[in-house]
């Protein structure tokens, strides 16, 4: 069977993983067509636009996409690219998976948890405005509909893949009426799943607790500023952005990505790491149905890592983009 899939190699670093990326999935799933287009500061540079309409066109048409990393420019420019698409697509589900892995060396061993966020509300959806010089007002919006079906998508993902524990992560003693709502809205929808078992948690005390012994969570579920700031945490817990994949999830597209930056400082260098595009693209090999092919790609990636011969500088070792992608599609049964 052949897929579409759309492929945004995105700015930075972006190429370089994304080739990397696409040569490890094509080795496993030939009947990926993929359907380029450009997005972030080169589109912008090029067609005055960072988000041209054509890239929505595809993404619909293809229903998957793979996204390298985009420049968001800070305090300036235009406005997040990974936030209008996720409006635009409908993407109200981010979805970070974040786990141990063999010969990378980190504080805790047997971390294991996921990270549901709300893509499309709260202070992310970047509702702001100066209504007199030298005052911000910034609304965090929250919605039944919103809430309704990011926790519904949420429990039946950990119904599908044996997750029996959840934690709704909120500040409702300050922000009563907003995260009230949320876990009003959740503790209604956890009944209908009565073999998952339910917690709410402080989001200060989430943070406190992950640092101290993160194997004691299984899924996190918050809100999109909360999501952002566990998602980082989560990284950081297991060896780095460079390690950690992500989602982007609607009722009709998806959108596979790494949650790391465009980092110019090493572009064109032939130096990044591609291990969390990859593992998104596993996830992407999991959402369409190709599951053997996204086990062989994950395995491939813990052997080389495990072995510890070849490694990007981040993860302590000298090794290229291409030397580590050749490893791993070496490794490929």
């Amino acid at each position: 069977m052949e897929y579409g899939a759309t492929l945004i190699p995105g700015d930075g670093i972006g190429p370089e993983v994304t080739e990397a990326t696409v040569r490890v999935l094509e080795a496993v799933c030939p009947s990926i067509r993929w359907e380029r287009v450009e997005a972030g500061a080169g589109a912008f540079e090029k067609l005055g636009t960072p988000l041209p309409q054509s890239v929505i066109d595809s993404v619909k048409r293809n229903r998957i996409a793979l996204k390298g990393p985009l420049t968001t420019p800070v305090g300036k420019g235009f406005s997040s690219v990974n936030v209008a698409l996720r409006k635009a697509l409908e993407l109200y589900v981010s979805l970070r998976p974040v786990d141990n892995l063999s010969g990378v060396k980190t504080r805790h061993d047997n971390v294991d948890f996921v990270v549901f966020r709300e893509n499309t509300e709260g202070l992310y959806a970047g509702i702001e405005h100066e209504p007199v010089p030298g005052v911000i007002e910034s609304l965090r919006v929250s919605t039944e509909k919103a809430w309704r079906r990011f926790v519904r998508y949420a429990y039946e993902w950990c119904r599908y893949n044996g997750r029996r524990r959840i934690h709704l992560v909120h500040k409702a003693s300050i922000m009563k009426l907003s995260d009230g709502l949320f876990l009003e809205v959740a503790r209604e929808i956890a009944t209908d799943y009565p073999y998952i078992e339910t917690n709410d948690i402080l989001v200060d005390k989430l943070f406190m607790d992950m640092v101290l012994d993160p194997t004691q969570f299984d899924v996190v579920i918050m809100g999109n500023l909360f999501g952002d700031l566990v998602s980082d945490l989560g990284a950081g817990l297991v060896g780095g952005l460079g390690v950690v994949p992500g989602a982007n999830i609607g009722d009709n597209c998806a959108i596979f990505e790494a949650v790391h930056g465009s980092a110019p400082d090493i572009a064109g260098k032939g130096l990044a790491n591609p291990i969390a595009l990859l593992r998104s693209g596993v996830m992407m090999l999991e959402h369409i149905g190709e599951r053997a092919a996204a086990a062989n790609v994950d395995q491939a990636i813990r052997s080389v890592l495990e072995r510890g011969e070849v490694r990007t500088g981040d993860l302590g070792g000298r090794a290229t983009t291409r030397q580590i992608t050749d490893a791993i599609i070496a490794e490929l049964s």
